[in-house]
């Protein structure tokens, strides 16, 4: 099973230059498909970090900045345009990288690539629009004042990225940052880092300047935990677990250091009486089996209207069974393994946990019966779920649907918003007047209507509760990178006057 994928051996991309870690150690990379080790990454340290950190300093001070940070917004609108087309250029290759480090199927991959490529065209229009916000004016209530707005980059970010969209998280924080004027350290994570040392060798290709960008590659303790409490860093940008992203904040509050957090969620999707149910069947599965179900925003807790519940049940049954599910490099595949030997063991004790407690396996629950090797988990679907059940209330990160039922819309928004997330929410319903009602109602920072899963950079993407907080993508994402300076001058020829001149001076 597998293709034959050759990973590239990188090093550190620290200073415009390929480093190897200072205690030379370097991690595993293990194909989720095969098990099988089939290259490595490098693991640095504190000491690796501190170089990293230096050199994006160096680099955003560098000629007083005006090679960077204080460079127009069209100088690195064109870095931002060649590093996009070079990812169009490596596409399929990026994308083959991408399935066998973490497993997604190759269609989702290749999406994933457009989308990358897509999002740092859209961050080098927004470096453009920034030269023309510049000096923005602003109305003050006393005419002997004008006042005018500078936008300027936050300094050196440190960007944590997660692994169920390894070169597409980063994209999200490395184009807005780099857009606004930042340098940057990116430590993707250590399950799968092989496109984002890629990143770095498109970087160098296209000659961004040294240390603007650095990326170092290892465990979160050992390279991490101390990127996050650097004194150097000006913020910090994260996504990933919410218990890291306490970690993260606790760090940075001993530096009163801004922090952008996207975490974990336990997303509801609402499917009415109303709903066409072969449509909603579709979406239900889209929202929870998408990325192999180890996505953040996964609606991995349906909702159904018990009218029906019956049919819906059965028909999803059906068709999450008939899933094509193998290896991710083959055509048609839609499901592939898990990430790791550790998330494998983790969804399948939720599903064990989950019928002990009382829910009902609809379909899934274990390994294909055709898979003899690799972290693959059949599409899971749990139905008379409990809201005091262990699958309704953590995120599992696996492809697997919790199931309840309600009768009244009131009943299935308390149920909806009893949650430590607020990440996303769907609703699936013909009544527009209800869908317009539930998406105001949900306590979520994302709403879908009739869909699940649709993310595009120009729209904000967070959450609320212990989701996070903050919002990337957008041109919310890039203020995430800014300082916003007034500048405010007197104007009047007339002294100030308020204090009286002394008849000699």
């Amino acid at each position: 099973m597998g293709l034959d994928v050759e990973i590239p051996a990188r090093e550190l991309f620290i200073g415009g230059e390929w480093v190897a870690p200072i205690k030379g150690k370097y991690l595993p990379v293990i194909n989720p498909t095969t098990e099988e080790i089939c290259g490595k990454i490098p693991a640095a340290t504190v000491e690796d970090v501190d170089l990293a950190v230096q050199a994006a300093k160096a680099a955003f001070s560098r000629n007083n900045g005006e090679l960077w940070a204080r460079a127009t917004g069209k100088v690195r609108a064109g870095y931002l345009r060649a590093i996009a087309a070079k990812v169009a250029e490596r596409k399929k290759e990026l994308a083959i990288l991408e399935s066998t480090d973490c497993g997604k199927p190759i269609d989702e991959s290749e999406w994933d690539m457009d989308d990358v490529s897509a999002c740092f065209e859209y961050y080098a229009d927004l470096a453009e629009k920034l030269d023309e916000r510049q000096y923005a004016p602003l109305e003050l209530p006393m005419e002997q004042f004008k006042c005018n707005l500078l936008r300027e980059p936050i300094g050196v970010v440190a960007l944590i990225t997660p692994w169920n969209y390894p070169l597409l998280m980063a994209t999200w924080k490395v184009a807005a940052a780099l857009a606004a004027g930042c340098t940057a350290i990116l430590k993707p994570s250590e399950l799968a880092s092989v496109t984002c040392l890629e990143l770095a060798a498109i970087a160098k290709d296209v000659g961004l300047p040294p240390g603007v960008l650095n990326i170092v590659t290892g465990l979160g303790l050992d390279a991490g935990a101390p990127l996050a409490s650097h004194t150097g860093i000006d913020k910090v940008a994260f996504t990933g677990s919410t218990a890291t992203g306490k970690s993260i904040m606790t760090a940075a509050a001993q530096l009163i250091k801004p922090v952008t957090l996207e975490l974990g969620g336990k997303s509801p999707i609402i499917v009415f009486d109303d709903a066409d149910v072969e449509k909603a069947v579709e979406w239900a599965m889209f929202g929870a089996f998408w990325t192999n179900g180890q996505i953040c925003s996964a609606t991995s807790r349906l909702l159904l209207h018990e009218g029906i519940a019956d049919e819906f049940l059965r028909k999803i049954g059906t068709w999450a069974s008939s899933i094509k599910v193998g290896d991710p490099l083959e055509d048609g595949c839609r499901l592939g393994p898990l990430v790791s030997a550790g998330q494998y063991k983790k969804v399948l004790e939720f599903i064990r946990v989950a019928q002990e407690e009382g829910a009902t396996l609809v379909c899934g629950g274990k390994r294909p019966d055709h898979l003899k090797t690799g972290f693959f988990i059949s599409p899971t679907v749990l139905a008379n779920v409990k809201p005091s059940m262990q699958i309704w209330t953590d995120e599992v990160f696996g492809p697997v649907l919790a199931v309840s039922t309600f009768k009244t819309e009131a009943e299935a928004i308390e149920m909806a918003n009893n949650s430590q997330y607020g990440l996303a929410g769907a609703v699936i319903s013909k009544d527009e007047d209800r869908c317009k009602r539930v998406s105001e109602a949900l306590q979520a920072g994302i709403v879908w209507i009739n869909c699940s899963q649709p993310c595009f950079c120009q729209a904000p993407w967070g959450g609320n509760k212990r989701s996070g907080f903050g919002r990337e993508l957008g041109e919310w994402g890039l203020e995430n990178y800014l300082s916003v300076k007034q500048v405010t001058r007197y104007v009047s020829d007339d002294p100030w006057g308020w204090y009286p001149k002394p008849a000699k001076l």
